[in-house]
C-alpha cells in the first residue's frame, strides 16, 4: 500500500465533516508540506474522532507544536467547491 493509499484510509473518519476537512488537506496540502508537517499530520491521524472533533471544530488547542500547526492549516484551507 502506497504512503497517500495509507493516509486516504486514515483518514476515514464516523463524522463526515472530520473525513472532508482531513482528505481536502491530504489531496490539496499535504505533498507540498514539509517533513515536518507531514509527521505532524500523520500523527494527527492516530487522534481519536472525539479528539479530532475537539481540535477542528471547539477550539481545543494542542499541547503538541506541530499537531496544533497542522489542525490551524487545515482550518485555514481553502474550501473546495
Amino acid at each position: 500500500m502506497s504512503e497517500v493509499s495509507r493516509l486516504q484510509w486514515q483518514c476515514r473518519r464516523s463524522m463526515l465533516e472530520l473525513e472532508l476537512l482531513l482528505r481536502g488537506f491530504l489531496d490539496s496540502c499535504y505533498e507540498q508540506e514539509s517533513e515536518a508537517v507531514q509527521v505532524a499530520f500523520n500523527e494527527l491521524l492516530a487522534l481519536s474522532d472525539q479528539t479530532l472533533q475537539d481540535l477542528l471544530f471547539n477550539e481545543t488547542i494542542s499541547e503538541e507544536a506541530g499537531i496544533a500547526d497542522v489542525v490551524e492549516r487545515i482550518k485555514n484551507q481553502p474550501l473546495s467547491p
